[in-house]
This record gives structure tokens, C-alpha cells and sequence, in this order.
């Protein structure tokens, strides 16, 4: 599914007891929320989408893909939305998720369903990351796109930051 990505598998460097201390914290976080979604084709699962909580207001979309033969049909999109749409009826206020730098299959959709870039990270497991986010509450969306110089800030945004303009 993912040919020709270069990985580093973490887990296989890890020694036995890494490996069990990271099982020891995972069992601490308790029973976050996850979200995961299948694409299917008549019986045959053609794609799918996890993702789980990592807050009380964020939601981290892992890992998403479409079986290569059913690419460019709209199933991404579609997927996309089903997962966006089922974080927000549960009320996250942050739904994001991690791209290699030049995975435009992945980034065009996220950007045009309403994602917005808001961070770049530099990862030993994937190499260069962008962060894509989508913001359910459209005041947020707002605030980013003053907090980067996008648009000047209106009524509404100086009712909700404090802005010292004089």
C-alpha cells in the first residue's frame, strides 16, 4: 500500500523492555475515542481511516488510504468527510492529521474539504511532515487565518483576542 516510502520501524529498535514500558503507558490513557472506517467494494475492502482522541478537544487522524485501483474516484473524499463529519457530531474542536511533505493525493483533498496547514515537523520515523487541521468552530478558522496574517482582524475577531491596536 505504501511502496517505495522509506520507514523506520521504531519498534523493531526498541529493546523488550521499551517495548514493554510503552505497553505500560498505553494502558494508562484509558479508552480515548476511535474512529475507524472501512471502504468496501462489494465484499472486498478496497480502504479505510483510523483515527483515535488525544484530547479532550483534539482528534488525530492516523492513517488513511485507497487501495490503488480505486483511486481518483471520489472515495477518499468521501471517506474524508465521513470521518470529519463523525469527529464533530462528537465534538472535537481540532481534527488533524501528519503528511509526508509531498503526499499532494492526500493534501489537495484535506485542503479543499477545509484543512489548513498549521505546522511542518521533521520526523525520524517519516522524514518532512505537514500538519493539516480542520477546525469544526468557523471562529477558529477565523483566529488562524488572522494569527497568520491572512486577513485583518474584524469586530468579531477583536471581540474573541485580546488586541492591543493602538
Amino acid at each position: 500500500m505504501f511502496d517505495g516510502v522509506q520507514r523506520f520501524r521504531l519498534r523493531d529498535a526498541m529493546s523488550d523492555e521499551e517495548r514493554k514500558q510503552v505497553k505500560a503507558l498505553d494502558a494508562r490513557l484509558g479508552s480515548p475515542v476511535k474512529i475507524r472506517l472501512g471502504v468496501f467494494h462489494g465484499d472486498q475492502c478496497v480502504g479505510w481511516s483510523w483515527g483515535f482522541q488525544e484530547s479532550a478537544l483534539r482528534f488525530y487522524m492516523c492513517n488513511s488510504a485507497i487501495l490503488p485501483e480505486h483511486r481518483r474516484q471520489g472515495l477518499y473524499t468521501k471517506l474524508l468527510q465521513a470521518v470529519v463529519e463523525r469527529a464533530e457530531q462528537l465534538g472535537f474542536q481540532e481534527i488533524y492529521s501528519r503528511h509526508v511533505a509531498t503526499n499532494n493525493a492526500v493534501i489537495i483533498p484535506k485542503l479543499k474539504a477545509g484543512f489548513v496547514m498549521t505546522a511542518m515537523e521533521v520526523n525520524d520515523l517519516f522524514g518532512t511532515l505537514v500538519h493539516l487541521t480542520y477546525y469544526p468552530n468557523p471562529l477558529r478558522k477565523k483566529v488562524l487565518d488572522y494569527r497568520v496574517g491572512q486577513v485583518q482582524p474584524d469586530d468579531e475577531i477583536k471581540r474573541h483576542v485580546e488586541l492591543s491596536l493602538d
